[in-house]
């Protein structure tokens, strides 16, 4: 059974001034990734996790799947996302490029709430993929 801790205990307390710790402006050493990272880490992770499930449903010899993200933020506060910018490489063995590319192309539009999120939030999306093929 799984237990939820009392509604009065603030969820990711410790990870949250963890942050602090990091910035310099806060003592820290500047080391470990800051909050708007943090958010496109998880968008990353979203995506590669969609891309990798959608390929092998569809039978694809995947071996890997990386995400290289670059983003654009509002010159003014709050210094939300305007542009992302994903570079998708996948890897494996004689992979279906049509099939690539609806997989990354479903997780984009349907299925990566992170990406999904952001979309409606008014931030632009961009993406290209690189296919390598394993010896």
């Amino acid at each position: 059974m799984i237990r939820r801790p009392p509604r009065s205990t603030p969820l990711y307390s410790s990870a949250a001034s963890d942050v602090y710790k990091r910035q310099i402006e806060y003592g820290g050493q500047n080391v470990g990734a800051r909050p708007m990272e943090l958010v496109l880490i998880g968008l990353g992770g979203c995506s590669a996790f969609d891309v990798v499930t959608i390929l092998r449903k569809g039978r694809q010899d995947i071996t890997d799947c990386s995400v290289e993200i670059s983003a654009l933020r509002a010159v003014t506060e709050p210094k939300v996302f305007t542009d992302v910018h994903l570079q998708i490489m996948v890897t494996g063995h004689k992979l279906n490029h049509a099939i690539v590319k609806r997989a990354i192309d479903h997780s984009e539009q349907q299925y990566c709430s992170a990406s999904i999120m952001m979309q409606r939030g008014g931030v632009r999306f961009t993406h290209d993929h690189e296919i390598k093929e394993t010896p």
